[in-house]
């Protein structure tokens, strides 16, 4: 059966778009998938499911938790394999002296990521960016508060992404192949 990961934009920050872990894990069971982990408090779930579309994922997890949650919050799923390729596309991953500094976006789909090269003339050194095949990266040298580009990806210009540092993403890549114990 295909292993996912589900990444949730903008939940558990500050009072709004709340979504419990325990609330979440038990939405993803009802919609019929297995073996749900989640780490951390920020909507980042690995599955398995019979589905074969990311995409069809994304739709039925959206419209669940907004039925179920009353909370309505963009859905970005991911294969295994995508997510395993996006770590390996970081081009940026040499350069990180500070996990917590390397910001990776990830979109639902082709045109989304495209739409991301509006953020490289916002980057300054020592930043850089990286728009790769399937995600894009960003280096924030002096911290993402700092950083105009990286205000710009978390604001309006990244509306249709979703954020995770590097250190996240390699948690969720650990959660994935079973090297991981789940943090809830």
């Amino acid at each position: 059966m295909p292993r996912y990961v589900a990444l949730l934009r903008g939940v558990n920050v500050g009072r709004a778009k709340r979504v419990p872990m325990a609330d979440w894990r038990a939405l993803l069971g009802g919609l019929g998938c297995e073996d749900v982990r989640t780490i951390l408090n920020s909507g980042n779930a690995v599955f398995d499911s019979s589905e074969r579309s990311a995409e069809k994922l994304a739709g039925l997890i959206r419209e669940a938790i907004a039925d179920k949650l009353a909370v309505d919050v963009p859905v970005i799923v991911k294969s295994e394999k995508d997510l395993l390729a996006i770590v390996r596309g970081n081009e940026l991953a040499a350069l990180a002296t500070d996990a917590s500094r390397l910001l990776v976006a990830f979109t639902r789909d082709a045109g989304s990521l495209a739409a991301l090269a509006a953020l490289a003339p916002l980057v300054k050194a020592p930043e850089r960016f990286h728009l790769g095949e399937r995600a894009a990266y960003l280096w924030c040298a002096d911290g993402i508060l700092a950083s105009k580009a990286a205000t710009a990806l978390l604001g309006k210009a990244g509306r249709d992404a979703t954020t995770r540092n590097w250190a996240t993403v390699l948690k969720i890549r650990d959660l994935l192949q079973g090297a991981l114990d789940p943090v809830n």
